[in-house]
C-alpha cells in the first residue's frame, strides 16, 4: 500500500469534482474546491474520519468494499478504480523489475507485417523491438542506447536540449498526457523498480511540463485511433493507431497501418522501399 501516493490522488480526484456533479447544493460559503471530504465520506458511506487520514496517508489498508464505495463516490472511471486498487495494495501488486524481454512470437509477428509499421514498449516507455518500416517512418533505433530509445525522455526533453519534435506527429500532446499516465500506471504496479523510480524523478526534475502534468494524477487514456506523422522525405503520412496489451509482460505492442490503396498506405509502401536509408533522400 503506498499510503501517501494513494492521499494524493484520492484528494487529486475529489478536487475535480463539482458538487453538483454528485447531487449536491453548491452552497454559498464554499471555500474548497471540488468537494469536501464529509461530502466523500457521506456518498461513500464511510466515516469522515476515516477518509480524512486516507488522504492524509495515515489510515490502515482500506477494505475491497470500501474502494469500491470511494471509486463510485468520486466517479472514478473503470481505469481511475484499478490505480486506486492498485495504490491500496488490493490489487496485484507486481513489485519486482518490469520486463523487457519480448516473446519470440510477436518478434516474428512484426516481421511478417511489411505494410504495417510496428514496435513494442515497456511498462516504462522504452522501445524494445521494432520492426524495418517503424524504423523508417520514426527512426533507426538499432544504433541508440536503451536511455535513448525511451520515448517518455523523448516527450519530455527538458529544457536543456532543443526542442523534441517526436517525429512530427499531430497529436504530440495527447501522447504526452498519455506518457504519463502510463508512468503512473508504471510506476504505482512496480515501486521498487529503480529504472522506473529514476525516470519519474529524472522527468520531474527536467521538465516542468511533465512535472504539472504529473501532479494532474490523470490515469484515464484518450484512445488513438488515428496520427500523422510529418516525415522529412516522404511528407504527412496518417496512419490508423492500434495498440495491443500485452499482458503476460506488461508491455504493448503498437501498430500504425492504413486502408489498402490509399495514399497513406502507398507513401508507407514507398517507405518500406527507402528504409533506413531514407535520409540518405533528403534534399
Amino acid at each position: 500500500m503506498d499510503k501517501q501516493e494513494l492521499g494524493v490522488f484520492l484528494r487529486s480526484r475529489r478536487e475535480r469534482l463539482r458538487p453538483q456533479d454528485v447531487g449536491l447544493p453548491v452552497g454559498p460559503r464554499r471555500r474548497t474546491p471540488g468537494l469536501r471530504r464529509e461530502e466523500v465520506a457521506v456518498l461513500a458511506h464511510i466515516s469522515t474520519e476515516y477518509y480524512i487520514r486516507l488522504e492524509q496517508g495515515r489510515a490502515p489498508r482500506p477494505s475491497g468494499d470500501v474502494l469500491a464505495a470511494i471509486a463510485g463516490a468520486l466517479r472514478l472511471t473503470d481505469a481511475e478504480s484499478d490505480h486506486l486498487h492498485v495504490l491500496a495494495g488490493t490489487a496485484p501488486n507486481r513489485t519486482g523489475l518490469h520486463r523487457r524481454d519480448v516473446r519470440p512470437s510477436i518478434l516474428a509477428l512484426l516481421e511478417r507485417m511489411p505494410q504495417t509499421a510496428g514496435f513494442v514498449m515497456s511498462a516504462a516507455c522504452e522501445v524494445l523491438t521494432w520492426n524495418d518500416l517503424a524504423a523508417a517512418l520514426m527512426e533507426d533505433f538499432a544504433p541508440l542506447t536503451s536511455h535513448e530509445r525511451n520515448l517518455a525522455r523523448r516527450a519530455f526533453p527538458g529544457p536543456q536540449y532543443a526542442e523534441e519534435t517526436l517525429y512530427g506527429i499531430s497529436d504530440a500532446a495527447d501522447f504526452r498526457a498519455s506518457v504519463v499516465m502510463q508512468l503512473h500506471t508504471a510506476l504505482a504496479r512496480y515501486p521498487t523498480d529503480p529504472a522506473v523510480i529514476g525516470l519519474v524523478d529524472e522527468l520531474r526534475d527536467t521538465s516542468p511540463d511533465f512535472a504539472r502534468l504529473w501532479d494532474h494524477h490523470d490515469v484515464q487514456p484518450v484512445p488513438t485511433l488515428t496520427k500523422t506523422f510529418r516525415h522529412p522525405v516522404v511528407g504527412d503520412v496518417t496512419v490508423d493507431c492500434d495498440i495491443l496489451t500485452l499482458t503476460d509482460r506488461d508491455q504493448h505492442l503498437v501498430l500504425y497501418s492504413a486502408p489498402q490503396g490509399s495514399r497513406d498506405a502507398e507513401t508507407l509502401a514507398l517507405l518500406n522501399v527507402l528504409g533506413n536509408r531514407a535520409s540518405d533522400y533528403l534534399p
